[in-house]
């Protein structure tokens, strides 16, 4: 196997791990609040979101490519989907607000992720280049 295809094929294997984690404990954290002057602020979705896009972001840098944030984006995705697809009594993401953020929010974060990561991996070359270049 060639160095380029057993990288893309090592960063879509860590890809699928890491999103199916992050969908997971995402999906156990997003229903979390902070009782705050009488009003729930919901947390847990912000934290998940946050632990999603970190998670892109850093295989985006470790594989430098970012096939595998896609990835995890769409493997996280369809797991949520699938845990929210339960019978009522056993769902494990409802229907309400938020609920909702964290659906959907999943497929907000893979989209700007993916801007990012794209903007870092167009800039590194000049990066490399200067670094490379003695003074």
């Amino acid at each position: 196997m060639k160095r380029g295809a057993a990288g893309t094929v090592r960063g879509i294997a860590a890809a699928v791990l890491a999103a199916l984690f992050v969908a997971v404990a995402g999906t156990g954290l997003h229903r979390q609040t902070l009782p705050v002057s009488g009003m729930d602020v919901p947390w847990g979705v912000i934290a998940s979101l946050v632990l999603l896009a970190s998670v892109q972001l850093w295989l985006a840098a470790w594989s430098r490519s970012i096939i595998p944030t896609a990835v995890a984006g769409v493997v996280s995705y369809a797991a949520v989907g699938v845990l929210s697809s339960a019978r009522p009594a056993k769902q494990l993401v409802l229907g309400d607000v938020t609920g909702t953020a964290w659906v959907f929010g999943i497929a907000a974060v893979t989209l700007v992720m993916l801007v990012a990561a794209g903007r870092l991996r167009a800039a590194r070359p000049a990066v490399v280049a200067v670094e490379a270049e003695p003074l």
